[in-house]
């Protein structure tokens, strides 16, 4: 019993996942620092210079050999080079919202992750859902609803990061790899077209990179490893604390996001937009709430 009661009370995995929830809270000021460049071609700095950094970071760890599986095959490499395009549009599209102003839509999307992952459950999985699940997606779709009628047009950015994060996660479960070396891999795939992209920018000309001031220089460089550090606390985490514990700590990361936009950056937030925002927070309590109970529920059948 003691091994399996450890993740929950293992204070280091719980602060290393905080900090890394935070830090995504709070990542759209390092890409505000930034915003003379265009978010294509951040992404593409980053998919080239991430992956580096990642090699670096096995090689420390002597795990290079836990990339191996991923090379056993054409069809397998192209699985993570599949999962890799999506992260990067998720990327790019989460970019460009930070840097033309939508910070708080942009939270949106990530409050909907969630709900949009007991979608693709039931759709693609068959899972059944519980009456509370129902209830919770039901709140979502009417506050996303209002927000369509208030604004004039639906949430795309919201509604496209919380697709494209929530297709990644489910093509991750397919994932033979560990966090570290899945993303390694993923980012490997992509990094000759990143490359190729920056080379062919530089060649004509047209790239932002080299019209900007050594600072910004200097952070489009460092892209690679601002992004690494709150995935590296994050894998640290997630396998020293209960899953029940990871789900309740996810939503310090769009809860900053939106006190970034709101309070830093003065987003507009009308009471129109609150109505509809506060219908999604409603969905999530509910969505959390029955989380626990079937939590609660397996660990007394298990004790049973």
């Amino acid at each position: 019993m003691a091994s399996e009661a450890s993740p929950s009370v293992d204070p280091r995995g719980a602060l290393a996942a905080t900090a890394a929830f935070l830090l995504w809270g709070i990542i759209p000021i390092y890409w505000k620092q930034i915003q003379g460049v265009s978010a294509v071609e951040l992404i593409a700095h980053r998919s080239f210079w991430l992956p580096l950094f990642l090699l670096a970071v096995l090689a420390i760890q002597r795990d290079l050999g836990a990339l191996r599986p991923a090379f056993a095959g054409v069809r397998i490499f192209a699985f993570y080079g599949l999962s890799g395009l999506v992260l990067v549009c998720n990327w790019t599209i989460y970019v460009w919202a930070v840097n033309a102003g939508y910070i708080i839509e942009s939270s949106l999307g990530n409050f909907l992750i969630p709900l949009c992952n007991i979608a693709l459950g039931y759709l693609f999985l068959h899972e059944r859902l519980r009456r509370l699940q129902w209830a919770a997606i039901a709140l979502a779709a009417l506050g996303v609803t209002l927000l369509l009628a208030g604004v004039g047009h639906p949430p795309w950015i919201a509604l496209s990061l919380a697709a494209t994060w929530s297709a990644y996660g489910f093509l991750k479960k397919k994932s033979a790899l560990g966090p570290i070396a899945g993303l390694t891999v993923e980012t490997l795939a992509i990094a000759p077209l990143a490359a190729a992209f920056l080379l062919w920018r530089a060649h004509t000309g047209t790239g932002d990179f080299v019209h900007v001031g050594p600072l910004v220089q200097a952070y489009v460089l460092s892209a690679g490893v601002i992004t690494a550090i709150p995935l590296l606390l994050f894998a640290y985490g997630v396998r020293r604390i209960r899953l029940t514990t990871l789900g309740l700590l996810q939503y310090i990361a769009p809860t900053v996001q939106f006190l970034v936009g709101l309070l830093i950056y003065r987003e507009a937030f009308d009471v129109g937009r609150f109505q509809c925002y506060a219908l999604i927070w409603a969905a999530l309590i509910l969505y959390s709430t029955d989380s626990l109970w079937s939590h609660r529920r397996m660990i007394f059948r298990t004790a049973g």
